[in-house]
């Protein structure tokens, strides 16, 4: 369980401690999320090369279809027109894109390069 907790609150793979994001972004100011090229706390770099966070776009789209998915199935009780859930889908991918983003980065992260993760 504490894993999923340091996924979520964007802990290092290595140390638990340190921060992988500097900035987390904000789709509605336009800004991106920005990260921390060596741990804080450990010195652990986090891109080991260039294209090292190429496989977690997958890991985003996975994340974005089950978000949708699911939101689908929600929404789909309340709002009776095709069109407007499908308006209300995209709306919520592009709120949630910077979210999308840190985590799929961090999901990769912890797959790849673990506490005992030897790369």
């Amino acid at each position: 369980m504490s894993v999923i907790k340091n996924i979520v609150t964007e802990k290092c793979p290595k140390c638990h401690q340190g921060q992988v994001f500097e900035k987390k972004g904000n789709i509605l100011l336009f800004q991106m999320p920005k990260m921390n090229t060596h741990c804080s706390h450990c010195g652990h770099k986090f891109e080991k090369e260039p294209g090292y966070f190429f496989g977690s776009m997958f890991v985003s789209y996975a994340v974005a279809v089950a978000e949708m998915v699911a939101f689908f199935l929600i929404i789909q009780f309340f709002v009776d027109s095709f069109v407007t859930i499908v308006v209300l889908i995209g709306l919520l991918s592009i709120c949630l894109s910077t979210f999308n983003f840190r985590m799929s980065r961090m999901l990769w992260m912890y797959l790849l390069d673990g506490k005992n993760k030897q790369l």
